[in-house]
């Protein structure tokens, strides 16, 4: 009995606590404190888990921690992220390899690319011991087809790189220590609404070692800005400091529409343009055309060189200390570009210390590439056989409408081989498509001109008005280079244009145009050989030239030389100049349209001479190719009538046809020193003017009568006076 019921009791060693003992505690740890025994068996479990952790990542690659992987990453990022390919996370054997295909990071909602981060492959090792620690420390990195968009909002408020709270300020960039790294077929691309900015951009490959990227980062790449295309080159000189968040020492090399640029300098941080130093260069056949990038019209210019410090504070790009030259004149001051309300504004201050005169022709309108090819030549156009110099070059109406614009421009000389004009003071004002040049002043053979002009492009036609006044300027330096001397000529002249006229050239707008034109000229002297040449007087001419009395001054009285603008066509209204020995009286005009000039100019004398030809000397060609005829119509005439007088009656008869009586009627200076019309003269006795006034009736080119003429006129000027 006993022996059975003790074979029927359970034993010791059947106890499970007694396997426990036996399979997981070895005899010299069952002979230590229990405390020591908890530590040691705590440790083995963990070991133990951590192994079991180890070979089930290394068995499996880490697969299945794809889903967690990018449920904890969008988490953190605040934007979503998918891996669309292969995913590997696991020991290797003690370091973490990461690797991904396909991953994506997406764009804010707002955003016209829909993912900010792609990459075709990364291959990535991490210490295990520094991460346990609270250090990053990947051992090598390697993206392969790694792509970035980078994007600014439409109001130009947020940018996709900003992660979080997009209104909190940027943080920089807190990356690993990154001991070796390759980056290969990588990009980025970079849109700005605002202006009209889209750029791709390649990248080199790129290698570091021990957290130093080993050389500068080149790259290369296409874009467009308002739709014109560039292309642009550089590097990126500080690589380590800028991923660090610190400047950015970049160089920057852009071509696009015939113009080269080359930007260099720091910025503050990777994305922070705030505060940039940087020196820009740029070159080009025509400054316009790299305006055209910001949807700006200005003039346009004959080839150019610049260089400017450039800034960017408070939303505002400038240029500063600009120095260049542009054609064969120099240029300096600053410039400013902003976006106020989504609008770009130009500010700009500019200096010309020496003006080619050739080098202001494209400004209002002439080829600069012509003039280039052919110099002041090229402002001439041969259109159906007949020379043509009025410029016609479109205005860019549609571009004015976009941007607005405050430039003041100063000239102290410029080199011109007609007239010595100095001291251009230009104020150009820009708003909402209503362009004022006021004021437009200019220094002219010691007179001032003084001009105030608006082109306003917002009625579906262009309406230009011109408002131009001449201050007394002395003659003898104003026609200085057309043969006449200062020395005897004492005569001054001022004048006014006011015209309106439509069209989106300087050649439609005059072409159009109402208005008048009106040049007056005050008590003076002037030579004697111009009256004479003019009077055609040839016994007085002659005298004087033998008696070297040829630049003796002859007292004018007053003078006007007015014209009425109708339609684009210009009528005398009047040409009347009364000297102490004579008055000269015009008719005719000349036409904006077909730039035709045909006046005559009859000068009557007040005492009696012998030979006298009493015969205009008429005034034709183009604008382009003025013609000046003493020999007219008229006098041949006379010549042949005195000819058979002679034949028929004697030798004395023949002078008959040029004796002049000498009864020119003196004109009342009031109304000719007013610029009055033809009606309005008067004179010396205050009657009316009954000889001024022919060829005052201008009729359009299809024959409508403009205004009221005399009808006794013998000759249509122009085919229509």
């Amino acid at each position: 009995m006993a022996s059975a019921a003790t074979s029927s009791s359970p034993r010791w060693f059947d106890h499970p606590r007694h396997w426990a003992r036996k399979s997981w505690t070895p005899a010299w740890l069952e002979k230590r404190p229990r405390p020591v025994r908890i530590i040691v068996r705590t440790a083995a479990v963990l070991l133990l888990t951590l192994f079991a952790i180890w070979l089930i990542l290394f068995v499996t690659k880490g697969r299945f921690l794809k889903s967690p992987f990018e449920r904890f990453a969008t988490s953190q990022l605040e934007r979503q992220v998918d891996v669309g390919g292969d995913f590997q996370l696991y020991f290797a054997p003690f370091d973490i390899k990461f690797y991904a295909e396909d991953i994506r990071i997406a764009n804010p909602v707002w955003a016209r690319e829909k993912q900010f981060f792609v990459a075709r492959t990364i291959d990535m090792r991490i210490a295990t011991i520094p991460l346990i620690f609270g250090r990053r420390i990947v051992r090598f990195a390697n993206f392969d087809g790694a792509r970035v968009a980078l994007e600014w909002d439409a109001g130009n408020r947020h940018n996709s790189w900003t992660f979080g709270d997009p209104d909190r300020p940027p943080q920089p960039l807190d990356l690993p220590v990154i001991r070796r790294a390759a980056i290969a077929n990588s990009g980025l691309s970079y849109r700005d609404p605002g202006l009209r900015l889209f750029a791709d951009i390649g990248f080199e490959t790129v290698t570091s070692r021990n957290t130093r990227i080993e050389d500068a980062i080149r790259f290369g790449g296409r874009g467009t800005m308002r739709s014109q295309p560039f292309s642009l080159s550089g590097s990126l000189a500080s690589p380590n400091e800028t991923i660090a968040g610190g400047k950015n020492a970049l160089t920057l090399h852009a071509e696009g529409l015939g113009n080269t640029l080359d930007i260099s300098g720091t910025l503050r941080g990777p994305t922070d343009i705030e505060g940039a130093e940087l020196d820009l260069s740029a070159r080009g056949g025509n400054l316009s055309r790299i305006f055209d990038f910001l949807g700006v019209a200005i003039p346009d210019t004959r080839a150019y060189r610049l260089r400017s410090a450039l800034t960017y504070e408070g939303e505002v790009w400038k240029l500063t200390g600009l120095k260049g030259m542009f054609g064969d004149s120099d240029l300096a001051g600053n410039l400013a570009v902003s976006q106020p309300k989504g609008r770009v504004y130009l500010k700009a201050d500019l200096v010309t210390r020496s003006l080619n005169i050739i080098d202001a022709g494209p400004f209002v309108g002439y080829d600069p590439e012509r003039l280039d090819r052919m110099g002041t030549s090229g402002t001439v156009r041969t259109e159906q056989g007949r020379p043509r110099i009025l410029p016609d070059a479109p205005l860019r109406v549609e571009a004015i409408k976009r941007f607005d614009a405050d430039v003041r421009y100063r000239v102290t000389r410029v080199r011109a081989e007609s007239f010595p004009i100095s001291d251009v003071d230009l104020t150009l004002a820009l708003k909402n498509g209503l362009m004022e040049l006021k004021p437009f002043n200019f220094a002219v053979a010691g007179g001032t001109v003084k001009s105030d002009i608006s082109i306003d492009s917002r009625p579906a036609v262009v309406r230009t008005e011109y408002d131009i006044r001449l201050s007394p300027t002395k003659l003898g330096a104003l026609l200085a280079h057309f043969g006449t001397e200062e020395s005897g000529t004492t005569g001054t002249v001022s004048g006014r244009v006011r015209m309106a006229g439509f069209g989106d050239s300087v050649r439609e707008s005059l072409a159009t145009s109402n208005g008048r034109i009106a040049f007056v000229m005050p008590r003076g002297t002037f030579w004697t050989r111009n009256i004479q040449l003019a009077e055609l007087d040839i016994g007085t001419f002659v005298q004087k030239m033998f008696q070297e009395k040829l630049k003796k001054p002859v007292d004018i009285n007053c003078g006007v030389i007015a014209f009425t603008v109708r339609g684009g066509v210009a009528a005398a209204d009047p040409i009347l100049i009364d000297t102490k020995k004579n008055v000269m009286l015009g008719r005719g005009g000349f036409s904006f349209r077909s730039e035709a000039i045909d006046m005559a100019v009859r000068a009557d004398g007040k005492t009696f001479s012998l030979f006298s030809g009493q015969s205009p000397v008429s005034v034709g060609g183009y604008f382009a190719a003025p013609k000046i005829d003493p020999i007219s119509d008229e006098l041949v005439g006379r010549a042949g009538a005195g000819l058979g007088l002679g034949i028929l009656a004697s030798p004395v008869a023949a002078i008959a046809p040029f004796i002049d009586p000498g009864d020119a009627k003196a004109a009342q200076c009031g109304p000719v020193l007013a610029g009055a019309t033809a009606k309005a003269q008067r004179t010396a006795k205050g009657k009316p003017r009954d000889d001024v006034g022919k060829g005052t009736t201008a009729k359009s080119e299809d024959g409508k009568q403009n205004s009221e003429g005399r009808k006794e006129q013998r000759k249509k000027f122009l085919g229509i006076f």
